[in-house]
């Protein structure tokens, strides 16, 4: 009797929310968030992006490969799992490279991810360029 009892506590509780804070929108908790974070086109998260991966490719793998320019940028998501995560912003864009290649790249614009937790950081991945497979196959981890 009293394992199906706890049996049924279990399912009673898995019923509910399956975190506190899965109830709370991230603006509403101690420590809020403000759920603004830069437009996937925004000029210093490109540049940021560009930057950081010229400097990858040369301090990991003596390569003087870098992003020439990026389009057909677009959204592929604002917050995709709910309101109560750390505000994210999915993107993705056509980027060539200093090798005249066509790659995608695939990023996430973060908010208070940043030095120390200030400001907002960019993760991202170039499809075809990971050579660690941090990301998965083809940056599947980089995407919602």
């Amino acid at each position: 009797m009293a394992i199906a009892a706890d049996y049924d506590r279990t399912i009673a509780y898995r019923a509910g929310p399956a975190h506190p804070y899965d109830t709370v929108p991230a603006e509403r908790r101690e420590v809020p968030w403000t759920g603004r974070v830069p437009a996937c086109d925004d000029p210093a998260v490109l540049s940021d992006i560009r930057e950081r991966f010229a400097t990858t490719e040369a301090r990991y793998w003596a390569s003087s490969l870098s992003i020439t320019s990026f389009e057909h940028i677009r959204s592929l998501g604002y917050r995709p799992w709910s309101a109560s995560y750390i505000p994210r912003r999915f993107c993705a864009a056509r980027s060539w490279t200093s090798d005249g290649r066509k790659r995608t790249v695939y990023y996430s614009v973060r908010e208070d991810l940043g030095l120390a937790g200030w400001g907002w950081n960019v993760e991202w991945c170039v499809s075809g360029l990971d050579r660690s497979y941090a990301y998965g196959g083809h940056c599947r981890a980089a995407r919602p």
